[in-house]
């Protein structure tokens, strides 16, 4: 099968494992046979699996559901057995019945849908190997990165194909809506959750009692996404600590030796949902769950996709993070059924657990050609653009493009990118195939490559533009194409981003004094850490690094008191500071709309569509530069971080929760992010 030629390995990090593509196979011999084969996967400690009926009457017998009743039953004054039967009522709503038949079917079906829409699917084996024999010893929780519906429907194909235990997998309700699909997606593994919970404690017991079973009996595999739903920019975004509680549980009061977490990192050359995601950040809302959806979406079928790439991490031991973390003795002070909030202790740990499990999966992300090209091409728009008329975007020559490609893949494989450049290839064929994949959003003329904002895109395809009848349907028909592009560049953020928050630190700090230019980045990277993933408390670490990369690639020099710009070093910082520019314009139009607009009456869900309205008026009348603050992600994100810092406060009404804004506090931010403020000043109101 084929390895990888042309996969770049930093020296700066380990070297990565090779992948293999498990379509090749498929497409060579019978689908059938495949999907029908004998599948006897290795089991943890070599135990006889229990059906799913089992399951869940360990679950309604188990200490602490019965303890949970009996409070309940006290105080509510509802007889034991009622309660009894919400539960089972919970259980039988929530539980996966996983069915072999079933999933031979899917495994069938899926051959055929990949084979359809992908050029390959690649997967590191040495990944699968490592993800076995933890299986046979472990309790083990799978956690892949979540961009696309297909995650877990890709996961499953893949565990089957290296027959390995199928996992269980939390599902939201919403998939439930979709009637056979739904059931079907049960018969597979699924289990549904509710979105919230609210203060429900009956549902939150069976819940994480289902859960801590499951990965005490080591059932099977037990599969979540730490990002809790999927990322419409391309972006990881915050993760979600209530399951990975649930999962560390067992180990943290002693019921398992070890658990074991598993970072999948599943990377997509072309994203399905590309423009539908695009739509959704503008406000135009997402078709419902639903099985005709599904089959309305089979036009889909006739694109290509490209490629997907599906890297199995390390295995992290629970037991190794938590040591000299977590004093595990706390958990022997009351029997193990009675439920406890967990110690601070153990909140910080589990946080820090899953900034660096979304880390992991960041580093294994493997980046396209296609990503490159994205981030220069929308630079490049903007720098072009003639703000009285978007449409006069001038492109960029192929060979000017192919040129800075070739700069930036040097300069991310210096930062430890996990790019996939094909070096076998020459560079020109590189960056036309890219283009030719990604033809929805761009066009060549005469040599030259334009963003395709004045053909943009519709609702799911190239070409089925909504017919622009006033200049905001036009403006939002560009935001499509722009926002699809950025999720793209977004896809390498990770890779740039400290070097980004310093090469902007220097553009805002008073001088180049070090401290002034580390209270710079102190406060971009406090600012954006609701953007981005930035480990809590880690701010001296990214700014070392940031400092290092820098140096490495001879852009800075760093003395004991001053950070100075090398003569060579202006195109690398001006790539860097251009990559974060949309997001700083982002929270300083928020601040501003803030200041000038908010009500007394302004409430969270008023929020987005007054600031939409507010950035609308502005891009027409030209004063603002990236078309990209339109994204509600970006909206969204800026308003908690002015939560965070206390600079936007939530006031408890009668009926409903109003925004209270520091406009002091406010403007201050403002002018600071557009480098007006020194940042001391800012920092002094109270950062």
């Amino acid at each position: 099968m084929a390895s990888n030629a042309g996969y770049s390995h930093s020296p700066m990090l380990k070297k990565r494992d090779d992948f293999e593509d498990i379509l090749e196979e498929r497409r060579t011999s019978s689908d059938l046979r495949y999907a029908l084969r004998c599948y006897t996967p290795a089991l943890y400690k070599g135990v006889t699996p229990c059906h799913s009926g089992l399951l869940k009457s360990m679950v309604l017998q188990s200490d602490q559901l019965t303890y949970v009743i009996r409070q309940i039953s006290k105080e509510t004054g509802k007889a034991t057995a009622d309660v009894q039967e919400e539960a089972s009522a919970i259980l039988e709503e929530m539980a996966h019945s996983l069915q072999l038949n079933t999933v031979r079917f899917f495994a069938f079906s899926l051959c055929k849908v990949f084979k359809t829409l992908f050029k390959s699917i690649c997967v590191n084996e040495e990944g699968i190997q490592r993800l076995q024999q933890a299986i046979k010893e472990h309790p083990v929780v799978l956690l892949p990165s979540h961009r696309s519906y297909m995650d877990f429907l890709l996961m499953s194909y893949i565990l089957f194909t290296y027959e390995l235990s199928l996992p269980v997998i939390a599902a939201g309700m919403d998939f439930m809506g979709m009637k056979v699909i739904g059931e079907m997606l049960r018969m597979s593994g699924a289990f549904f959750i509710r979105r919230s919970f609210g203060g429900d404690q009956l549902y939150w017991t069976v819940f994480s009692e289902y859960v801590r079973t499951m990965l005490k009996i080591g059932y099977a595999p037990v599969e979540f996404f730490l990002e809790g739903t999927r990322s419409r920019t391309a972006k990881s975004l915050t993760p979600k600590l209530g399951l990975l509680n649930i999962a560390m549980d067992p180990f943290l009061k002693g019921e398992v030796y070890d658990v074991h977490v598993v970072p999948v990192s599943i990377s997509y050359e072309r994203i399905l949902e590309e423009t539908l995601y695009a739509r959704e950040l503008l406000g135009i809302p997402k078709p419902k769950e639903s099985t005709s959806g599904l089959f309305k979406a089979r036009k889909v079928l006739s694109e290509d996709y490209g490629s997907i790439h599906v890297y199995f991490g390390q295995p992290v031991s629970v037991r190794s993070l938590a040591e000299g973390r977590v004093n595990r003795r706390q958990f022997n002070l009351l029997p193990r059924h009675i439920p406890t909030r967990p110690g601070e202790d153990v909140q910080s740990f589990v946080s820090d657990s899953a900034y660096k499990l979304v880390r992991l999966q960041e580093e294994n992300m493997v980046l396209k050609p296609w990503v490159l090209l994205a981030s220069l091409l929308l630079q490049n728009h903007h720098q072009n653009q003639n703000h009285q008329d978007q449409n006069q975007d001038q492109g960029m020559a192929v060979d000017q493009l192919t040129e800075q490609a070739l700069w930036l893949r040097d300069v991310s494989r210096q930062y430890g990118a996990f790019l996939h450049w094909p070096d076998h290839i020459p560079p020109s064929e590189v960056v036309s195939s890219s283009l030719s994949l990604h033809g929805g959003l761009v066009r060549l003329s005469e040599g030259r490559v334009h963003l395709a904002v004045e053909q943009a895109a519709g609702p799911s395809s190239p070409g089925e533009a909504l017919s622009p009848v006033t200049p905001e349907d036009e403006l939002l028909n560009q935001a499509v194409v722009l926002l699809s592009c950025a999720s793209y560049r977004n896809q390498a953020l990770h890779v740039f981003l400290r070097p980004a928050l310093l090469a902007s630190a220097l553009h805002t700090a008073a001088s180049t004094q070090k401290h002034e230019v580390f209270n710079s980045f102190s406060f971009l990277r406090n600012i954006f850490s609701n953007e981005f993933i930035l480990c809590p408390g880690a701010t001296v670490q990214d700014f070392e690094e940031a400092c290092f990369l820098l140096v490495k690639t001879g852009v800075l020099q760093v003395t004991q008191h001053e950070v100075l710009v090398t003569e060579s070093g202006h195109r690398t910082l001006s790539f860097l500071t251009n990559m974060l520019d949309p997001f700083l314009q982002g929270y300083q139009v928020v601040c501003r709309f803030l200041c000038e607009e908010a009500t007394e009456t302004l409430t969270e869900k008023l929020f987005i569509p007054a600031v939409r309205k507010f950035i609308i008026k502005r891009l027409l009348a030209g004063s603002l530069r990236y078309t990209e603050v339109l994204s509600s992600d970006l909206q969204k994100n800026s308003l908690a971080a002015l939560l965070r810092l206390g600079a936007v406060q939530k006031i408890k009404g009668a009926d409903q929760e109003t925004l209270k804004v520091d406009t002091v506090m406010v403007n201050s931010l403002e002018d600071t992010l557009g480098g007006k403020l020194p940042t001391q000043k800012a920092v002094a109101a109270r950062l």
